[in-house]
């Protein structure tokens, strides 16, 4: 694969309620507090470090900045990222890794702060992310199938309530700007008159019961 396609990210994600048991029983989540400093029509530049050693509950009294400043040695690995807006799953995005201490020290010296524990699972063909959020964007939970091509003909899990692939105002660059705890009611009222909703562009969708 050239280096220009190394830098598409091929994705479906979906809106959860909560994760089973078994799955945060078998991996430790990775503890993630990142910033946005651009977070215009889906385009974003992010800082983002991450830590395997601090697991802290995600709830609306969790707070990025305290946690980067009491846990600040346990941040090992960063990055900055470029990404451009997501169409049907498909969304360009350029890492490079950073220095953990020079990404600490940007995320809190500027942007819009996010925290988030992320279960990096295998279900069914594919590895999963799971993202459960703290702060005002709890009690967020957002399942994530990657691949390195399209994400067609999925397995779909029983625990994703929908589909938000394409719904900007779930990236985490969209909740850096319109936090999830701002339009919650409103998307639940969403969701209650239209019910679930599952894409029928990417193949078959199969449902893991």
């Amino acid at each position: 694969m050239s280096p220009l396609m190394n830098d598409f990210e091929f994705d479906r994600r979906f809106f959860c309620r909560e994760i089973p048991q078994d799955l945060q029983d078998a991996d430790i989540p990775t503890l993630i507090v990142q910033s946005y400093y651009v977070d215009s029509d889906n385009y974003a530049l992010r800082v983002r470090v991450q830590s395997r050693k601090t697991r802290l509950p995600m709830d609306k009294d969790t707070d990025a900045a305290e946690a980067l400043d009491k846990h600040r040695d346990d941040f090992t690995t960063a990055s900055v990222t470029v990404k451009g807006p997501s169409v049907g799953g498909t969304r360009y995005e350029a890492e490079r890794d950073i220095d953990a201490g020079i990404a600490a020290e940007l995320i809190k010296r500027g942007g819009t702060d996010i925290i988030k524990n992320r279960y990096d699972v295998w279900i069914g063909e594919d590895g999963w992310n799971i993202d459960v959020f703290g702060g005002v964007n709890a009690p967020l939970i957002i399942a994530e199938a990657k691949r390195s091509r399209p994400v067609t003909n999925l397995i779909i899990p029983d625990f994703c309530v929908t589909e938000i692939t394409d719904q900007a105002r779930f990236s985490n660059d969209g909740l850096a700007a319109r936090p999830f705890s701002d339009w919650q009611d409103e998307f639940e009222q969403e969701l209650s008159v239209s019910g679930a909703h599952f894409e029928q562009i990417y193949g078959t969708n199969r449902h893991e019961s």
